[in-house]
């Protein structure tokens, strides 16, 4: 029998073991998945340690919000894809219930996307959490345009790598926060236009030289806590800034300073929008095509190592790239 991941308590990675269960047949509008490959997300561990906002059902819980495989069987009503179609998974709201760390899983055939032509597997498992987050953040919220300076928070992290790729796709201008100057090399290989660190005592002064005097025209916060003060500054009046991530724990200040668009923004937000997940895909086909987007994968694992995997998430960061899994 198939193969799935579960856990019947919250705790560290031991929690998380292999079972075999029954293969579900899809109902109607839902598609049945082979899952070829599925990456491991924070918020897998979040679930899983029970530091999930939102509440997971136990025992028998399941993890993964993202993933790729192949079409195995379709439920009644289903046209929009066949037998056989490589797909990549855009959402799994109720994961827990049936999430990707599985070797199938059913859902909604509204769920899934063609797999770009030219994205290996491994690839086309970790791509899109991170680049539909920087993609709706900048592109749907931000209005982001050729030309424009995007300052860009966490920038080694794989919302960061993603977002800066995508501003490079379209014209606009990475310019990449660290807290470590150290990364600086690493981080304009990884397409930041200029590099600028928030240790650094005179930040705002470095991030209006690299804007020509006029500070940024987005500014995408995936960190929060005290240090958006100093984005905002940064910031020219009149321009834009995205709170999409919650890194530092810490309480944010009140914004203040030059008047500016503020927006909050969660992935969910469009990626249950099936006209947003249309030119998502339609994006991201065209960056993979074009060699402009490409997800860096870190460490593959088997599924037989999800604890591993887990225990590999947790030493740290990896400067963007995935943890990918392959039933």
């Amino acid at each position: 029998m198939p193969r799935v991941v579960v856990f019947d308590e919250f705790g560290g990675p031991d929690v998380m073991h292999v079972v075999e269960e029954p293969v579900v047949e899809p109902a109607a509008g839902e598609v049945r998945v082979r899952i070829e490959a599925f990456a491991v997300n924070p918020l897998d561990q979040m679930m899983r340690s029970g530091a999930s906002p939102a509440p997971v059902p136990l025992p028998h819980a399941r993890l993964g919000v993202e993933g790729t495989g192949v079409v195995d069987a379709l439920g009644p009503e289903v046209t929009e894809v066949a037998l056989g179609d490589p797909v990549i998974l855009t959402a799994i709201p109720d994961a827990s219930v049936r999430g990707s760390y599985a070797e199938y899983t059913t859902l909604p055939a509204s769920r899934v996307v063609a797999r770009p032509a030219g994205l290996g597997i491994t690839e086309a498992a970790a791509i899109w959490v991170a680049y539909s987050t920087a993609y709706g953040a900048l592109v749907e919220k931000a209005r982001m345009r050729p030309g424009d300076h995007v300052l860009i928070t966490a920038a080694s992290g794989g919302v960061g790598r993603a977002a800066m790729q995508i501003a490079n796709q379209i014209g606009a201008v990475p310019i990449a926060v660290t807290r470590h100057t150290a990364k600086r090399d690493e981080l304009l290989s990884a397409g930041a236009a200029a590099v600028v660190a928030v240790d650094d005592k005179g930040f705002v002064e470095a991030v209006r030289h690299h804007t020509g005097g006029t500070g940024a025209d987005i500014v995408l916060d995936v960190v929060m806590g005290p240090g958006q003060l100093d984005l905002l500054k940064a910031a020219r009046p009149g321009g834009t800034l995205v709170a999409a991530g919650f890194l530092d724990p810490r309480p944010t200040p009140f914004p203040s300073g030059p008047p500016l668009t503020i927006f909050s923004y969660r992935s969910f937000e469009h990626t249950l929008d099936a006209v947003v997940v249309k030119r998502m895909a339609a994006f991201m086909n065209a960056g993979v095509r074009l060699g402009a987007l490409r997800p860096a994968i870190d460490t593959v694992f088997a599924l037989d190592d999800v604890v591993e995997a887990h225990r590999h998430l947790e030493n740290g960061p990896r400067a963007g790239r995935k943890i990918v899994v392959t039933p």
